[in-house]
């Protein structure tokens, strides 16, 4: 550092009037407190009430103190001043006559002056430190000196620094010396130790005694267990300090003044002090724990989580103590045990009934990585052992005179404690000390242990003074007794006249815990050697810190003492303890379990993180609460991250160690320049970079936090706070408290396991968090974390400096995490230095420890952020400047050379807002053109709606207010009252102006989860697009189409959404439509965002990361869910749209189906042939070929026995489900009834009647009558001359459900008996386009919309192989729409229909499978995946399929020949789909179990028999679906969202959370890589990745440990299953625990 330029120190030598009695009342200080009148004038001081109590009233006149007679100097760094005291009336008798002031400036920084008796030796502080240290002076003092021969007072200033005592005049009697300054601020820090409610000092007239005592910490102004007599003073915004330290160890008080000023009053020794300085509080500690002693560096482990207790009574319930905390896996290193170890609390013993097996309890700890800490008070007992055996430590001690003594300086001093009787080691003693050693190296060769913790060392007595009591004299009732607690000097202590080597208990009663922690470190490094362990204790001196911990001492579980604990550990961080914390959860009294939960959030940060409580109240380590309990995952989650940030918090150890600095950091210490943070005592700060905020308070959510000025990220979210230097309101729900990093920060990082015994071997990481300079720095200390002495090397920046240690677990970094970067890195590349510069991607890090690398990464282009201004084809300058966009071409492969300006959009006009939510009106910005589609007019003004339904949805909905345009009928189940209060929301939505967009933000962690806030939002009538960043890259859902993988991939990726008849394929629209997508947040949290419009439209990803809807019709209607679990979101979601419907649990079986059948007696024969296999089955279909002609509702000739074999196989157990397509023939030559009735309902679709009354005809599979279908010619030609017109019935009108269902009914009454329904066909397809002849009437601009998004044959418009779009249809409401808004709804609307009539036909619950689907279909149908191909690549593509939908792919394949691999692989596969049904298509082999050969049928068998057998657990998930809204097929990420691994998991699921099926996917593979998230499974895996075997004859399935599965003896149907014993498969977690559920009823029975 650079040094003051000038240090001056003046002794005033002139008459100071101490500024007159006329002088302000705030300058006046004391001679003593609460004379009266009559008692002041005696001393010869002034008497003058005041209307203020608190200021004196009694003072000094201008006749006390010293004169100097002499001064001189021996060289130009010391000043010699010799004293002599005026005549005046005596304080307290015994003034010292002469005295002699000596001044040095030690070093640039530090300034001694000490004050003694010129003709007597009196008691100094013989510290073990301060004596080392060397001087190093810099700046003479002669030119700075001055000597007038009056009164003497004196000032030291440095620059703005001033320690001014010319307010009021020196005492110094034998017992009372007193010393006043006046200081440059009021910000003072420190004196202990007491309970400051404050961090910064109250300067209104407080007064704070000084003397070790055993108190509790409660609240009040008395002295506790430490003596501190140090303060730190901020003087102003420069951020200049300094600290002044009375070395002086008497009984003493401190008084601030508002002066301000302090006054010092100790009762012997000498005024010894040391004035340090520095340009930041930070150096000013620096410089203070040089003089005392720099802090020890821990052992490593010490680190880790501990937990202790007084009295758990017996080893026993420490075990169970142990074991149940384990058994949750929280992270836990060291466990304690307190006096109740001890044989009738006797140190050096122990209990050999009720801890029987102590001396191998390290070992019991040892062996899982964790460790022992037992306690020892210093207090021995005199009487004998159990069976009267001699207590041989007590008598070794008195063989030695180990023990303090009375005042004849022989008999050693009796009091009680624990035990009772005892006497006292005098630590002072050289021969206690070797006794003490001895002892102790004793007492580990009995009990191993790992470390030592010393309490009640104050010292500590339960009887004043001995059991004699005191004598009466001037040490035990001295003239002047500062106000320390009980205003006894002798009481719960010692006599002050006991003796001990370094002079009377008066003088040194407040080192006594100073010299055992000198004691015990002697013994520490006696037993352990070069081993660092631990040494903990409750009093302590400045200096302590060099070799000892400490902790806060016996509070209470309340919520004062929780916030009083901040000001403490900043305190000790002053004081040089930095291994410092308070008992979690508190000591003495019942902990609740939210003052605990928020206890252990906040002591998760502790430097020292025990919990600790006493006897006689309720247990409350974590586990104690229950495993499930919101405690335990809290703790867990920020233990986690403690140990995370371990090597962070273990550097700034070392940096404590070598330099000095603090470990708890007040946050004034690093933004001393904001005057707000002088007074955050609230928050703390890890070293630099570490922003903690916790709860502190009961029942709050949200904390008045301050965030100082620089660039914050929420540690979870890794999201930049948008504020800085300002209080926020910061959301911290239950689970949660404000943890933030600052940017700048390279925080090094390991990943953690339950004990840094494991944890050190893991791979190292980083998180880099970049500062508005987009620079970042920091440093890692690394040893082997045990060994005493400095062998490690340090990397700042990335750059090792000092090699000097080889890690033995070949660490190396794995993770690197770098926040700030404002888009997504379009690469990232980690180049080793100083070897052949190989090239390491993140994904892959492995970078050997101790090594240098360089790091790179690219931020993506500006490019990325465009949005395309031209989606269309033959994009150019000329088309994109006409819609008032920019063009710019671009190397960037995808990227939109036309894109839209940054303020291309709308603004806020108008805005309201209320509790409920908020309207807004927004206005196009007018300086542009139209979209550039002139057929699609731009609204100019349009409406805004947020609606806040619950405090997990939200619904913002964007319309013209001035036309009645389209809205999707499809109801939702909305909360039918808001949520009003905030504080419950999960959200918070905000708006931008320019350009207009919409913000939600997940309070938890200011996660931003939609900002529409791009540029390009555009409003016409008919194309609508919106724009939004995402949170993150992890995207799901959108369908239906085909997906490569189960996230999405980004880089410019458009889906097309309309339903429409096509079988599967990349970027294909098909069969249903769901603008739903799931998103995870980097945090782990996910959402969900549904846009409820039904017309055509597309989704572009962009690596923004960003989604681009775009729509032709209808209105902007999102409603969004905020989970934020992944399982959470579906169940939100399914609760708006619907919960799915209860299939009949005869479904769950396996199903045979063909589009092909000849004949009835074909079916019969696969019947037979599967019964005959014994292969389980329990559904036939019968496809289109039962019809004749394919007309619904007829039977063909070929099959007219199937009444016959359905009624025989319903009879043996089996059910049977027929298919029926929407359209009906309209050419029939005799009477159709399903024809003539619909059209005698008029539920066909027509055109609008100002066009024509006519049906919209269209061509399906039904055929014209009396002809011969010619399958040989090409299917147009067919399709021109053999199928019949058909009419496609309007599903959304009441007359049709009544029709369809009168059909249904008259088919099952007079035809054929069903058990369930099969509804094709209902995009709805025709094989011709639009309608026959392919003219459509009306507006062409609805077959062929100004922007047509990128459906399959776009390029044939809109009714391509479906209807006409200006068909006309009805809702039930009587309001006509067109089918071009309504088309995507016709599955939908056909479902309900259907599924009433299945129920009202059958009497029984049954089940609709239906091809088409929209949002809320699920309510009443099932759905398979289409028509898909016979090809291995369907496989995986089938799982990601199921992972979105309740549902199945069609087994082996439905078009081409399968073949046996394939088929086989696949049906093991589709053993485990919901919806289990093997589907070919016509002109195909047979490619059913039994068609290939008996072992295929063999396998079949079995695995098919594992699925029945399992059923009892598929039908009570398909139970929990249908009431919870929970998944069935459930993608790995719901169940471990926190585990990264899994987001991209796609090729295994699970059967619920528990059951994991890993298939075989690939061709002639015998092996499968499966992956495995950290928990049990059956087959036992950890966690990882597994290649697994995988024979032709088997799937892999692994049960999940904590899980029941109930279970049922498998048959060949269900029916038959059913009448078995049910069993239970019961697999235990690590922690020997399991649960699960079981629903049951008569699997048909329509009920609620």
């Amino acid at each position: 550092m650079i040094a003051r330029q000038m240090a001056l120190i003046i002794i005033e030598m002139f008459m100071v009037v101490v500024m007159t009695i006329r002088e302000t009342w705030t300058l006046r200080t004391t001679s003593t407190f609460l004379l009266e009148q009559e008692g002041c004038v005696q001393r010869g001081c002034c008497w003058s009430p005041l209307n203020e109590r608190n200021a004196p009233w009694c003072f000094f006149p201008t006749n006390h103190g010293y004169t100097v007679v002499s001064e001189g100097s021996s060289n130009p760094y010391e000043l010699t001043a010799r004293l002599k005291r005026m005549d005046s009336p005596s304080l307290f008798g015994g003034d010292i006559q002469e005295l002699v002031f000596q001044a040095e400036m030690q070093t640039s920084n530090r300034l001694h002056f000490k004050i003694y008796d010129a003709n007597n030796k009196r008691f100094e502080v013989p510290h073990e430190h301060v004596r080392t240290v060397s001087s190093n002076p810099s700046t003479p003092l002669h030119k700075a000196l001055q000597v007038i021969c009056f009164c003497f007072v004196f000032s030291f200033f440095l620059n703005a620094f001033r320690f001014d005592t010319t307010m009021a005049p020196l005492v110094f009697a034998d017992q009372y010396l007193q010393l006043s300054a006046r200081l440059p601020s009021h910000n003072i820090y420190g004196l202990g130790e007491h309970v400051h409610q404050n961090y910064r000092h109250d300067t209104y007239w407080k007064t704070w005694p000084i003397f070790t005592r055993d108190s509790f910490p409660n609240g009040g102004t008395h002295n506790l267990y430490g003596h501190y007599p140090f303060f730190l003073c901020l003087e102003d915004n420069s951020g200049q300090s300094f600290g002044v330290f009375l070395m002086n160890s008497n009984a003493m008080e401190v008084t601030l003044q508002p002066a301000p000023a302090v006054t010092f009053r100790t009762i012997g020794g000498v005024l010894d002090f040391y004035i340090v300085f520095g340009y930041t509080p930070e150096q000013v500690v620096a410089e203070f724990l040089e003089l005392i002693g720099r802090p020890v560096i821990p052992a490593y482990w010490s680190l880790g989580f501990q937990l202790s207790r007084w009295n758990y009574g017996n080893l026993t319930e420490v075990k169970a103590t142990v074991d149940r905390n384990r058994a949750i896996n929280l992270p836990y290193d060291v466990q304690y045990t307190d006096i109740d170890y001890m044989e009738d609390k006797k140190i050096f013993t122990y209990d050999k009934v009720k801890f029987k097996e102590l001396p191998q309890f390290a070992d019991y700890l040892n062996e899982k990585g964790q460790k022992y800490i037992l306690i020892l008070d210093p207090a021995v007992a005199t009487s004998k052992r159990v069976g009267n055996a001699p207590y041989e430590s007590y008598d070794r001690g008195t063989a030695v005179d180990a023990w303090v003594t009375y005042s004849d300086g022989k008999t050693p001093l009796l009091g009680e404690v624990w035990p009772g009787e005892t006497v006292f080691p005098d630590y002072t003693s050289q021969n206690c000390i070797d006794w003490w050693v001895d002892e102790y190296q004793r007492l580990y060769t009995e009990i191993k242990h790992d470390a030592l913790w010393i309490d009640m060392n104050e010292i500590a007595s339960f009887v004043k003074g001995s059991i004699k009591g005191c004598a009466d004299n001037n040490l035990n009732y001295p003239p002047f007794t500062p106000r320390i607690l009980d205003e006894v000097m002798y009481s719960k202590t010692l006599c002050m006249d006991a003796k001990q080597a370094w002079g009377n208990h008066y003088d040194v009663h407040s080192l006594y815990g100073y010299s055992m922690v000198l004691a015990s470190e002697k013994a520490l490094q006696r037993v352990f050697g070069k081993s660092r362990s631990l040494l903990l204790t409750r009093s302590s001196f400045p200096g302590v810190g060099k070799y000892s911990g400490h902790w806060l001492g016996d509070n209470a579980a309340n919520w004062n003492d929780i916030k009083w604990a901040i000001p403490g550990m900043l305190e000790f961080g002053l004081f040089g303890v930095p291994y410092i914390g308070a008992d979690i959860c508190g000591f003495f009294d019942d902990s609740s379990e939210e003052l605990c939960r928020r206890w252990m959030q906040v002591g998760a940060f502790y430097p020292f993180s025990r919990n600790h409580n006493a006897e006689g109240y309720r247990p409350q380590d974590p586990a104690y609460y229950g495993a499930n309990s919101k405690l335990v995952a809290s703790s867990k989650h920020y233990l986690t991250i403690r140990y995370t940030l371990l090597p962070y918090l273990y550097t700034l150890f070392y940096k404590a160690h070598t330099a000095g600095e603090t470990v708890v950091r007040p946050v004034l210490h690093e933004f001393y320049g904001d005057e707000n943070t002088w007074t955050v005592d609230r928050q703390f700060l890890w070293g630099k970079y570490l922003l903690i905020t916790p709860v502190l308070d009961p029942g709050v959510e949200s904390v008045w936090a301050y965030i100082p000025d620089a660039k914050w990220y929420d540690y979870d979210t890794m999201v930049p706070l948008t504020e800085r230097k300002q209080h926020v309101n910061m959301h911290v729900p239950a689970e949660k408290l404000g943890l933030h990093i600052r940017g700048g920060a390279i925080l090094p990082t390991q990943r953690p396991e339950v004990t840094l015994t494991y944890s050190r071997r893991n791979p190292m990481g980083l998180i880099i968090a970049l500062d508005d300079n987009n620079e970042a720095a920091g440093e890692l200390f690394w040893d082997d974390g045990d060994s005493r002495g400095i062998v490690a090397f340090l990397i700042l920046c990335l750059v090792v400096n000092h090699a000097g240690y080889k890690d033995p677990n070949n660490l190396k970094f794995e993770d690197i995490t770098i926040l700030g970067i404002p888009y997504s890195p379009s690469f990232i590349n980690v180049t080793h230095v100083p070897t052949d510069g190989g090239v390491l991607f993140l994904r892959n890090l492995s970078l050997n420890f101790g090594d240098t690398y360089l790091i790179e990464w690219q931020v993506p282009k500006l490019e990325y952020q465009r949005i395309d201004c031209h989606p269309e084809e033959n994009a150019n300058e000329a088309k994109c400047t006409a819609r008032g966009c920019i063009w710019k071409p671009s190397d960037e492969p995808k990227v939109p050379f036309c894109y839209y300006p940054d303020d291309y959009g709308y603004t806020v006009s108008t805005v309201t807002e209320t509790d409920s939510g908020m309207t807004l009106d927004i206005t196009r910005n007018m300086k542009y053109r139209s979209s550039g589609r002139p057929d699609s007019p731009d609204i100019d003004k349009l409406r805004v709606a947020v609606y806040y339904h619950s405090s997990d949805m939200l619904q913002f909905k964007i319309w013209d207010p001035t036309t009645d345009r389209y809205e999707v009928p499809v109801p939702l189940s909305v909360p039918a009252a808001p949520e009003t209060d905030a504080t419950k929301r999960l959200y918070e939505v905000r708006f931008t102006n320019n350009t207009f967009g919409i913000q939600v933000i997940r309070k938890s962690t200011n996660t931003i989860i939609w900002d529409s806030s791009l540029p390009g939002f555009t409003f016409s009538d008919m194309f609508i697009q919106v724009s939004t960043r995402l949170p993150s890259e992890y995207v799901y859902g959108f369908g239906e189409t085909e997906h490569k993988t189960y996230r999405h991939d980004l880089n410019y990726v458009t889906y097309g959404m309309f339903s429409k008849d096509q079988p599967p394929g990349y970027l294909m629209n098909c069969y249903g439509v769901h603008p739903f997508y799931m998103g995870v947040e980097n945090t782990a949290d996910a959402h969900g965002v549904l846009l409820l419009n039904s017309n055509a439209m597309d989704v572009t990803f962009q690596l923004t990361p960003s989604i681009t809807y775009r729509t032709v019709g209808g209105i902007l209607d999102f409603y969004m869910v905020l989970g934020p679990t992944p399982e959470m979101v579906v169940q939100e979601y399914t609760a708006l749209i619907g919960r799915p419907v209860l299939p009949a649990y005869w479904s769950l079986g396996f199903q045979l189906c063909r589009y092909g059948y000849a004949n009835d007696t074909e079916i019969e024969n696969l019947y037979n042939d599967m019964r005959a296999a014994e292969i389980p089955y329990d559904v036939q279909y019968a496809d289109i070929d039962y019809m004749e002609r394919q007309l619904d509702f007829v039977l063909d000739p070929d099959f007219e026995g199937l009444p016959a074999l359905v009624d025989k196989m319903r009879a043996e157990g089996m059910r049977f489900i027929f298919i029926l397509d929407p359209a009906i023939s309209g050419n029939e030559t005799r009477y159709y009834p399903a024809f003539e009735r619909g059209q005698a309902a008029d539920v066909f679709i027509k055109w609008p009647k100002e066009l024509s009354d006519e049906i919209v005809w269209g061509k399906v599979w039904p055929d014209y009558p009396n002809v011969t279908v010619d399958e040989s010619l090409d299917w147009d030609t067919q399709v021109e001359i053999y199928r019949s017109y058909a009419a496609f019935p309007d599903f959304f009108r009441n007359e049709t459900a009544a029709w369809w269902h009168q059909e249904i009914k008259e088919f099952y009454e007079k035809t054929m008996k069903f058990d369930g329904i099969w509804i094709d066909m209902n995009e709805p397809a025709s094989f011709v386009h639009g309608t026959v002849g392919g003219k459509c009437l009306g507006n062409p601009l609805l077959e062929n919309p100004p922007y047509m998004p990128p459906l399959e044959s776009q390029h044939m418009g809109l009714n391509h192989k479906t209807l006409c779009m200006n068909s006309e249809q009805i809702l039930s409401d009587g309001k006509r729409v067109k089918h071009y808004d309504v088309h995507s709804l016709y599955g939908w609307s056909h479902s309900k229909p259907t599924y009433d009539s299945l129920l009202e036909v059958t009497g029984k619950r049954g089940i609709v499978v239906t091809r088409s689907t929209y949002p809320s279909s699920g309510k009443w149908v099932g759905h398979w995946l289409g028509d898909n191909n016979s090809s291995w690549d369907q496989l995986f593509k089938s799982i990601i399929g199921t992972c979105r939908l309740i549902t199945g792919a069609d087994i082996c394949g439905f078009f081409n020949p399968s073949e046996y691999e394939l088929c086989l692989r696949w049906t093991q596969l589709g053993a485990f789909y919901p919806y289990s049904r093997n589907h070919n298509g016509k002109g195909n082999p047979r490619q059913d179990p039994v068609a290939w050969d008996s072992i295929f049928a063999e396998i079949s068998r079995d695995v098919l028999n594992v699925r029945y057998t399992l059923l009892p657990y598929l039908y009570t998930l398909m139970y929990e679906s249908h009431t919870k809204g929970s998944t069935v097929i459930r993608p790995l990420l719901h169940e471990f969202v926190e585990d990264r691994n899994t987001w991209d998991i796609y090729q295994q699921f699970l059967w619920g959370p528990a059951l994991l099926i890993t298939p075989v996917l690939d061709p002639t593979s015998t092996m499968v890589l499966g992956y495995f998230p950290k928990v049990r499974w059956y087959d036992y895996y950890t966690s990882g990745t597994y290649l697994l075997s995988a024979p032709l004859d088997h799937i892999n399935l692994h049960i999940r440990g904590g899980y029941i599965l109930p279970w049922q003896k498998p048959e060949r149907n269900t029916q038959l299953s059913r009448k078995n014993p049910l069993g239970l498969i019961v697999a235990m977690s690590e922690s020997g625990t399991a649960e699960g559920s079981f629903f049951w009823d008569d699997g048909e029975g329509i009920g609620k």
